[in-house]
């Protein structure tokens, strides 16, 4: 699988371009909040064989492009289940961080996704875990060499809790999950560079109260 990083919006949120090589078909994880990522997917030539939309959460960062994105591809949305209550605040996020500008419409769902569910695209597979906590329905898409965990895990570090409907609680046990995964899966994160889960498990500052178990 062939995976273009995009780096957009005022939060510089990382969105990914995944191609199953095989057959061309592709797929779009996470949006952006604004029409950045399409300018910079149709600049590409030729313009990808783009077949889905996958939203790992309901931040406006992540999901506020939808429209957008929609408007150019309508191909299906795939949102995971639990996130709908998060989703539906996209109109209203931005006063929370007293910046009305940044509120969205929240864009058109056509299937919701559970923990342990298989998304076909080409001829690879994608399994979809679910790790809540930084959101309600939080999750990550992945195969056999890469996973795109949105804000559930950075390089050093791990999403926030603090926001309206996160948890920490919930997010240990979703990190707990997600350090059992093989050791060399890629990881692509909402924000930063890459890393691995085998090096989070070992260095992530974070996660010692895993190593203390």
């Amino acid at each position: 699988m062939q995976i273009k990083c995009f780096t957009v919006g005022a939060f510089q949120v990382n969105t990914y371009l995944l191609v199953d090589e095989p057959t061309g078909a592709a797929a779009i994880v996470d949006t952006g909040e604004t029409d950045e990522l399409v300018k910079q997917l149709c600049a590409i030539s030729p313009v990808p064989d783009i077949q889905m939309i996958l939203l790992t959460h309901g931040h406006l960062d992540h999901a506020g492009g939808l429209v957008a994105l929609q408007s150019r591809f309508d191909v299906p949305t795939y949102l995971p289940r639990k996130e709908i209550p998060l989703f539906e605040t996209l109109p209203v996020q931005g006063d929370w961080f007293g910046q009305p500008a940044f509120n969205r419409p929240c864009g058109r769902i056509d299937y919701l996704v559970e923990d342990g569910d298989e998304i076909q695209l080409g001829n690879t597979t994608l399994r979809f875990i679910s790790t809540p906590g930084h959101t309600p329905g939080q999750g990550c898409y992945y195969d056999e060499q890469d996973i795109f965990v949105g804000d559930t895990l950075f390089y050093g570090s791990i999403g926030r809790t603090d926001l309206p409907m996160g948890n920490s609680a919930i997010m240990q046990h979703s990190l707990q999950r997600l350090m059992q995964l093989p050791g060399h899966l890629r990881v692509h994160s909402g924000h930063g560079p890459v890393t691995t889960i085998a090096h989070e498990r070992q260095h992530n500052p974070f996660l010692t109260f895993l190593r203390q178990a």
